[in-house]
């Protein structure tokens, strides 16, 4: 009786039969591990293990956002180092109160521009800020499909409701005032954005980078806004009212022109942020 030839090559009296030999049977052809990925590189494996959790998400491994205030922050350095004597000057002025109410106020087109490029960080700033409230406030889930949508939409938001007060400042300033007070106001308010922007930069990178709560966040935003509304009120006064015996004009002035839309601002915010959560 004639033994059986193995397809292994074990040392028996008569050699295996070799695999490339197509007379062979199917069953000597193909075994248990010869379509295994971890016997043939060539074939896909797939993933083994148990799906974990995805990371949420935070700023910090956010690389585009790192990117933009980056940009930002070196903008604004090399900027600040080209018109720092301005802002000095300006700064001064700010504080300063000369006999008719109206100081020197005059720039180039290169710190004009410098300006605008603080009021567009202020309004980045504002819109990342609300984006921190939302996520621990309000909630993570939204229907839109990416975070840098909602980014965008406080963005545009933000961008709109300082562009209304530039408009309703215009059409009541020209009304009740000259055009030298309001040229005045124009380059005050210009300056005070610009300021709120510098003073906002410190509370998104501590937030972002640094971890600080989201309640010392509100609490310093908070008190930045009150400086800043403050200061508004204080020059509003001085270019607008300081002859003006009728105290409750400027009240009337300040709440229509900087309170109501502030309050108008926030709410439609809220509004927005809760439209396009995602309720479970």
């Amino acid at each position: 009786m004639a033994l059986q030839q193995d397809t292994i090559n074990l040392p028996l009296r008569d050699g295996g039969q070799s695999l490339t030999d197509v007379q062979l049977p199917e069953y000597y052809r193909e075994g248990y591990f010869s379509k295994d990925s971890l016997f043939h590189p060539e074939l896909p494996g797939g993933s083994f293990g148990v799906g974990g959790d995805p990371l949420p998400y935070t700023i910090h491994n956010d690389n585009v956002i790192t990117l933009i205030l980056l940009l930002f922050f070196i903008t604004m350095v090399i900027a600040y180092a080209n018109t720092r004597v301005f802002i000095l000057r300006q700064l001064k002025n700010l504080f300063y109160i000369p006999h008719d109410g109206l100081g020197d106020m005059t720039e180039t087109g290169n710190e004009l521009r410098f300006q605008l490029f603080l009021v567009l960080l202020t309004s980045v700033l504002l819109s990342l800020l609300y984006y921190f409230y939302t996520i621990r406030y309000i909630g993570d889930c939204f229907i839109l499909q990416s975070q840098y949508h909602l980014i965008a939409i406080f963005l545009v938001m933000t961008v709109a409701y300082f562009l209304f007060k530039w408009v309703a400042y215009t059409l009541v300033n020209r009304v009740f005032f000259d055009g030298k007070r309001i040229r005045h106001w124009v380059k005050t308010k210009l300056l005070i954005t610009s300021i709120e922007g510098m003073v906002l930069f410190p509370a998104v990178l501590l937030r972002a980078y640094f971890n600080m709560t989201e309640q010392n966040v509100i609490i310093y935003v908070i008190i930045v806004l009150i400086f800043v509304k403050i200061l508004t009120f204080f020059k509003c006064y001085v270019v607008f009212f300081r002859r003006n015996v009728f105290e409750l004009q400027i009240i009337l002035y300040f709440c229509a022109l900087e309170m109501v839309p502030l309050l108008a601002f926030w709410g439609a915010l809220d509004y927005v942020a809760n439209s396009l959560k995602i309720i479970f």
